[in-house]
């Protein structure tokens, strides 16, 4: 699986290398694809963690004027891909919580069972919410593909009748109420193509540094602006001693969009009106729908001496108080860790004669503050 780089002006050709499930963007010179060489670069803000929000379009934007339809069956393949990566692995954390469950009842405290009946409950409500989410796509896409077929007959009907010799004034009708439906059933596919983007969720994008290997040097200041549709988002760094970055911006979400590119701008910056501008890509965005976080390098520049690192997480809402995959598997990497403790020492129930016991101290612990010893 790969990506397509967007033709547009003056653009340096480029890809992206990917981790996990993250292709790479092919060139349109068709050059041999260069692995990404590993890179930690360290990255460091200025500002605390502070998350930037661009809701300028999507839910408030009107809908397009012209349906994408070829476009829009790319996006929901890869929007379904994504919705059932989602489903497997919450549905396989489940089915681990449970059999944690179902090992820990005998030999365990009521209190870390309480802790993972509450889990299984969270990750059960998720579960439905998702296949509620995905359900809600399907018929919006349906009711899509339906205005697409009428719209398509009512354009084999306009093309028949405006090839013909003009005839009575039933044909003339006809024209014109076939141009009517027309224009209908294509209001219609904008409003739902506007709808399904509404459902897209949100892209999440934690700056993660810039490597350029020989490229970088202590000193030097880059300035990089992502334009998504409306949405814009920039930020300043500078290369520090010991190849360390700091950003004035840590992290930017972005609403997906169906017929839009990602859009990366970087500018070294060389004094106050001396700016170069190192690259500028155009990059496909429709494969970053997938359940877990995906670290994306992309290649600035022609020959691949600059590359940019981003942390792309994807939540199929976009609601803050949603959890998301990740948080799911750092909860249950803490209940593994609590699970292997409580195995250590487990509380067996104590045997009749251990109870026996216990009573006769406790009776001789009354008697004796009570004086009667």
């Amino acid at each position: 699986m790969s990506l397509s780089v967007r033709p547009q002006r003056r653009v340096l050709v480029t890809k992206i290398n990917r981790s996990q499930s993250f292709a790479g963007v092919n060139s349109s010179a068709d050059r041999p694809f260069r692995n990404l060489s590993p890179f930690t670069p360290t990255v460091s803000r200025k500002t605390g963690s502070r998350v930037s929000r661009m809701f300028s379009m999507s839910h408030k934007s009107p809908p397009p004027k012209v349906p994408q339809p070829n476009r829009l069956d790319e996006v929901y393949e890869a929007l379904k891909k994504g919705l059932t990566a989602y489903l497997e692995v919450h549905q396989l954390e489940l089915d681990k919580l449970s059999t944690q469950i179902r090992e820990s009842k005998r030999n365990s405290r009521l209190g870390f069972l309480y802790d993972l009946d509450k889990q299984v409950k969270s990750i059960e409500r998720f579960l439905r919410r998702l296949e509620f989410h995905a359900s809600k796509i399907d018929e919006l896409y349906e009711a899509y593909c339906i205005q697409r077929r009428l719209r398509d007959g009512a354009h084999n009907m306009v093309k028949a009748y405006s090839t013909g010799s003009p005839g009575s004034r039933e044909a003339r009708e006809s024209l014109a109420e076939a141009s009517k439906g027309y224009k209908e059933y294509t209001e219609n596919m904008c409003l739902l193509e506007n709808e399904l983007e509404s459902q897209l969720g949100e892209f999440h994008i934690r700056m993660k540094g810039l490597a350029g290997f020989a490229r970088l040097c202590a000193g030097d200041q880059y300035e990089i602006f992502m334009k998504y549709g409306r949405q814009r988002w920039k930020l300043r760094g500078r290369i520090e001693v010991n190849s360390k970055q700091v950003w004035d911006s840590e992290e930017m979400v972005f609403l997906p969009l169906v017929t839009e590119f990602l859009s990366i701008k970087v500018t070294e910056l060389k004094s106050l009106a001396n700016h170069v501008v190192v690259g500028n890509v155009s990059c496909e965005t429709k494969d970053l729908f997938a359940a877990l976080p995906q670290v994306v390098a992309v290649d600035i520049n022609d020959l691949g001496t600059l590359k940019l690192s981003l942390e792309v997480t994807w939540n199929p809402f976009d609601k803050d108080d949603q959890p998301s995959a990740a948080s799911t598997v750092n909860k249950a990497s803490t209940v593994n860790k609590r699970f292997s403790t409580y195995n250590q020492s487990p509380p067996d129930t104590p045997s009749l004669r251990e109870q026996a016991f216990y009573v006769s101290v406790h009776q001789a612990g009354l008697l004796r503050r009570h004086g009667q010893w």
